[in-house]
């Protein structure tokens, strides 16, 4: 197995983990209730995916 021969330094480190970073995800906004939701997930409202009803939720009253 390769050893390495001298300490990485935190700064060249820390410059190697420049990229690994989180990004926001990317919403959009549902076209049947107009929230806005995730890509590619069901919208937590309402059940609509796509233009399609794929859940059936309860109506609060």
């Amino acid at each position: 197995m390769a050893h390495p021969k001298h300490k990485t330094s935190k700064a060249r480190r820390d410059k190697r983990r420049t990229h690994y970073k989180a990004v926001a995800p990317t919403l959009a906004t549902c076209s049947n209730c107009g929230t806005t939701v995730k890509y590619h997930t069901v919208c937590p409202e309402c059940g609509y995916y796509r233009g399609k009803q794929v859940i059936e939720k309860e109506i609060a009253v």
